[in-house]
């Protein structure tokens, strides 16, 4: 009885030394920055997930950087869009409560399929669309087009007038206006003065022939 109580007490002290010695059950705060591998830029938001601790996730910032509570040995899988995932296995002999680590994921390049459209489901949907399509103008009818009347009076309300033609216009309005005031200066019908004048020679003329006779 003595000896069995002794292998008792022995298997009970050294399963509890070993679950203190265990590094499972030591936690240590794991931390890093995220970067490419190709051009160590780093890469944010990249989403970490504890493989050992049931699939526990967490998320680096901005930055690119994390930092988060593990057990030494444990598992960890860095995974982003578009970049390959990679799995980091930690250290079981960590003897700090903390560990850092520089974790590189490679640019993932998905090559596709080529995917060729059809515009029609079927040849006779071809046929149909190819008979009713209407085929378009050749180079003369088109010239004649723009040529029209239609067409010019149109151009003549929507564009714009060029340098030149603003120029010839206001030529043409400032000489029109010089040929009205000059007209009104040395027309004599429409100057007053001109009119007593002539009143005056036909009085005189009047008289002259009066004094006469």
């Amino acid at each position: 009885m003595r000896y069995s109580l002794a292998i008792i007490l022995l298997f009970f002290v050294s399963s509890v030394f070993a679950q203190v010695k265990s590094p499972q059950n030591k936690l240590v705060q794991f931390s890093g920055i995220v970067t490419d591998a190709d051009s160590n830029i780093v890469v944010p938001y990249v989403t970490i997930t504890n493989l050992s601790n049931k699939l526990q996730k967490y998320a680096a910032n901005y930055q690119g950087f994390f930092s988060f509570v593990v057990n030494p040995g444990d598992t960890v899988m860095f995974s982003a869009v578009g970049f390959t995932s990679k799995t980091l296995v930690l250290p079981t002999n960590i003897t700090d409560n903390k560990y850092t680590a520089m974790v590189q994921i490679k640019s993932e390049i998905v090559y596709l399929k080529t995917v060729r459209v059809n515009p029609w489901a079927t040849v006779e949907e071809f046929n149909k669309d190819f008979l009713s399509l209407k085929v378009a103008d050749d180079d003369m009818a088109i010239a004649k087009k723009n040529l029209s009347r239609q067409s010019i009076n149109g151009m003549k309300l929507t564009l714009p007038r060029d340098a030149g033609e603003i120029s010839n216009a206001n030529y043409r309005y400032n000489f029109d206006r010089m040929m009205n005031v000059n007209m009104r200066q040395t027309n004599p019908l429409l100057n007053p003065f001109a009119w007593g004048r002539l009143m005056q020679e036909i009085f005189n003329g009047d008289k002259a022939r009066s004094s006469e006779q």
